[in-house]
């Protein structure tokens, strides 16, 4: 009897030591951060466009058509059409109008279509014939951005036509139409800019494509056209090859040297 008992005895500490390291160690399990199969991890922030990357995410020669020719100083550009005073008495709301035209104008051809970069920004410039292409990559605030990109929209019924003075070649006609683009990047906004005037006592147009593509807090931009027309072509080319370019750069890729399809 007083075996059996102890036997008992024995077995019942075991179970319950048994019980209570089970216990213990469901505890430890139960108290374990939860995980999911299916969790993703947050994704990286897009990392800051630096000067190398901007220079990087600039187009070539091979990314748009035809025969342009890559220039070493495009900052000198400008054409003496484009030079003059917006006159605001033929805007039923004055100056404010007026202003957002001429700011149109001064930024034609200059690294400013978007207001000043608050960072990295590159340029670069191609010439074909009598027309010339101004291509930018840039970084800016992002508020900035966003507003600047409302601004280009408004301008085709802000700006629809209007009269510039000044400058060497008298009165002007100015007509801003928008302009189809690319489905590319965050935000995209497309303009035609027509200016009617003379020059050397010659009845001349200038015609200008005009490109903004937002992508987040930078974006690239596009300025084509001459004496000659504008090449939308080229237009459509240099953001349909210029946007991924800047999208590769953002992702820590180095954009191909010879995009595919281009030929």
């Amino acid at each position: 009897m007083a075996t059996a008992l102890t036997t008992g005895a024995l077995l019942l500490t075991a179970a319950c030591s048994d019980g209570d390291g089970g216990s213990a160690a469901e505890s430890e399990t139960a108290s374990a951060p939860a995980t999911s199969p299916t969790a993703t991890p947050s994704a990286s922030p897009t990392p800051d466009l630096t000067e190398a990357g901007a220079r990087s995410a600039l187009i070539t020669e091979a990314d748009i058509e035809d025969y342009w020719d890559q220039v070493d100083d495009p900052q000198k550009w400008r054409d003496s059409l484009l030079i003059g005073e917006v006159d605001a008495a033929a805007f039923l709301s004055g100056k404010s109008e007026a202003a957002d035209c001429q700011r149109l104008l001064d930024s034609l051809y200059d690294e400013t279509l978007l207001g000043r970069p608050s960072g990295a920004s590159a340029l670069t410039g191609f010439e074909e014939g009598d027309s010339r292409l101004l291509y930018q990559v840039a970084a800016y605030r992002k508020a900035d951005l966003d507003e600047a990109m409302k601004w280009l929209k408004s301008l085709p019924d802000t700006c629809d036509q209007f009269t510039l003075t000044g400058g060497d070649d008298g009165e002007r006609t100015v007509q801003v139409v928008e302009a189809s683009l690319p489905a590319e990047g965050d935000a995209r906004q497309g303009l035609t800019v027509t200016v009617k005037g003379t020059s050397g006592g010659d009845p001349v147009t200038l015609t200008l494509d005009v490109a903004a593509v937002q992508v987040g807090a930078d974006a690239i931009t596009v300025t084509n056209g001459g004496l000659g027309g504008a090449n939308h072509a080229a237009t459509e080319a240099a953001v349909g090859q210029g946007t991924p370019r800047l999208e590769q750069v953002l992702a820590g890729r180095t954009p191909q040297s010879t995009p595919t399809g281009v030929e």
